[in-house]
Parts: C-alpha cells; sequence; structure tokens
C-alpha cells in the first residue's frame, strides 16, 4: 500500500512523524515523505498513493512559516485533495494535519470537517473509545502524555471512533471518520510527540486507520 506523508511545519518536526511510522513497513505500507508539499505536490502526483497522511498544518516547512495554501501557486488545493477522495482516495489526517483554524480560506478546514481552536499545555491525556468500528479493532482506551488538541466540528456526516479527556482541557473530539464520493477521510487528534506514535494502541489505530481509509485496496 502506496502512503504519501505530508509532514513538518513549525510547531511539528516531520523527524516525529518519520520515526513514529518506522517500523510499519512491515505491516506492508510504502511510506513517501514530502514536507515542501507547495512545490512537489500535483494533481498528477496523488494517483500514485492509495492514502494520503496529513500531519501539518498551514506551513511550508518546518523552517519556513509561509502558508502551504496559496490560491493560484499551490499546486495542490484542498479541494484537488477532496476530488481525489471523491474517486475513491483515502485521507488519513494526524495530530497537526488538523490544526487550520475557524477562518481558513483556503478550504481544507471544510474538507477534513473540523478546525482547531487551542489547547493547553502538554499533559495526561486519556483516550476512549466510543464506536465499534474497523479503525477501533483491537484498541483499548489508553493514556499518553499529549498536547491536547481542542477542535470545532464544520461537518454533519461523521462517525466518532474517540474521545479525549484531560484535566486542564476537559472532554474533546479524539478521532472520527466520514466518507466523501467513493473514498474516506480519518481525523486523528493525538500525536505530537514520539512516545505517542510509538504507543502499541496507538499504533493499532494508526494501521486500522491506515487500512481503512485505503478501502479495497
Amino acid at each position: 500500500m502506496n502512503v504519501l506523508v505530508l509532514c513538518g511545519d513549525e510547531w511539528h518536526p516531520a523527524e516525529v512523524v518519520i520515526r513514529g511510522l518506522k517500523g510499519l513497513e512491515q505491516e506492508g505500507f510504502v511510506f513517501d515523505f514530502v514536507e515542501d508539499a507547495k512545490d512537489i505536490l500535483t494533481p498528477e502526483m496523488l494517483k500514485r498513493y492509495d492514502v494520503i497522511m496529513n500531519c501539518k498544518s498551514d506551513d511550508l516547512t518546518n523552517g519556513n512559516v509561509r502558508p502551504w495554501f496559496d490560491k493560484g501557486v499551490t499546486e495542490v488545493m484542498p479541494s484537488d485533495f477532496e476530488a481525489w477522495v471523491r474517486e475513491g482516495g483515502g485521507f488519513l489526517s494526524v495530530h497537526a494535519g488538523a490544526a487550520f483554524y475557524e477562518d481558513d480560506a483556503s478550504g481544507y478546514k471544510d474538507f477534513l470537517g473540523c478546525w482547531f481552536i487551542r489547547h493547553p499545555p502538554r499533559c495526561t491525556v486519556e483516550v476512549r473509545m466510543c464506536a465499534e468500528h474497523p479503525v477501533m479493532q483491537g484498541v483499548e482506551d489508553f493514556t499518553i502524555r499529549d498536547e491536547h488538541y481542542q477542535l470545532g466540528l464544520c461537518a454533519q456526516d461523521l462517525t466518532m471512533l474517540c474521545t479525549t479527556h484531560s484535566e486542564s482541557g476537559g472532554d474533546q473530539v479524539g478521532g472520527y471518520v466520514k466518507e466523501m464520493g467513493a473514498g474516506r477521510v480519518c481525523m486523528l487528534a493525538p500525536g505530537h510527540i514520539l512516545s505517542v506514535w510509538e504507543h502499541p494502541q496507538y499504533r493499532k489505530m494508526l494501521v486500522n486507520a491506515l487500512r481503512w481509509c485505503a478501502g479495497d485496496k
């Protein structure tokens, strides 16, 4: 299964994602990592992949905080992601992939179905399952230390997978899925630090989510 991994912004180094996915190749995944998505991606390039995994916010790179999405300049805009998904692609957003604000003008927030509000300082976060779904198969409730994302929802057709809870952040959306045309979209909110990616339960979620997003491919 070919997976395009978009990663690296001001607050989320690509190295965390690269190390976090290490070892999952044995599950049948072939990862292709891209940081400068503005100048590398094209709509034609998307067709090479079964799943696009976005782990970056609207920064060009870790060292360049200019906007990733720039209408008339960026070759692949959120509308291109949506068209690709509707034709049967799978899109997985992890942590920073949901860090777009409510006033986002690029269209990414509307495509994904949520926007970023804030997060308290890193803290103990409980991840609680709330649905029977292939992404949650074999996954049990677990506790991590992470940035506890608070997200607003703007899509009505979501299936909630899990919630997150912390003393400082309360109860929040932890993950959801939605179908879009012939394709699938999944959002997982945890994942700021490497130890989260290395947690056995979280790794089960990642593997399940990648396979579900890919559908029958």
